[in-house]
């Protein structure tokens, strides 16, 4: 449904949550990771969380983009129930033509399934275990196949180990 079609409340909501996933895109990478102050961007997070939560009860939510963007934002949450609302939200935008939440349909899962104690399918989320000097790929469902992960618009199992051998890859120092 295009914008042109929305009532004007519709349009509304829709432009407010493009606002809350642009400022939660923002909080991510504004600045390199060891420069973000985590304790500002989850307070920012809670609040965008909150307001996220009130649309979707107040079945502000009508296109694709609008059910991605909230997901997004869920998807920054710390509990399982709101990375599970998050998947359903990509089913939903993915279903309305939304391209992006496919990716994100992936990641949520394999965040929710994490939470849950369980190996991710897709091999999305990365963590630190040593106060941030080396990352891990969380433990992956070996059965998990790579044609699903390009259905859902995610490179294979061997480019997410590449890319973590490139996240713990420190830069040289540089001569003085």
């Amino acid at each position: 449904m295009s914008a042109e079609h929305l009532s004007p409340s519709a349009q509304e909501a829709g432009e407010e949550l493009a606002g809350l996933f642009s400022e939660d895109q923002s909080d991510r990478t504004s600045r390199p990771m060891d420069q973000i102050d985590i304790e500002a961007v989850m307070a920012r997070d809670a609040a965008r969380l909150g307001r996220v939560k009130e649309m979707c009860r107040g079945q502000a939510l009508r296109t694709g983009a609008d059910y991605y963007h909230a997901a997004m934002i869920l998807q920054h949450a710390h509990e399982p129930e709101d990375y599970l609302l998050a998947h359903e939200l990509c089913v939903v935008a993915i279903g309305k033509g939304e391209e992006r939440a496919k990716w994100l349909a992936a990641a949520s899962e394999d965040r929710y399934l994490m939470s849950i104690g369980r190996p991710q399918r897709f091999g999305t989320q990365y963590r630190t275990d040593d106060g941030g000097k080396s990352w891990y790929l969380h433990q992956v469902d070996p059965d998990f196949s790579d044609d699903l992960r390009r259905a859902f618009n995610v490179p294979p199992l061997s480019e997410a180990k590449a890319h973590l051998e490139r996240m713990n890859t420190k830069p040289a120092a540089s001569a003085a």
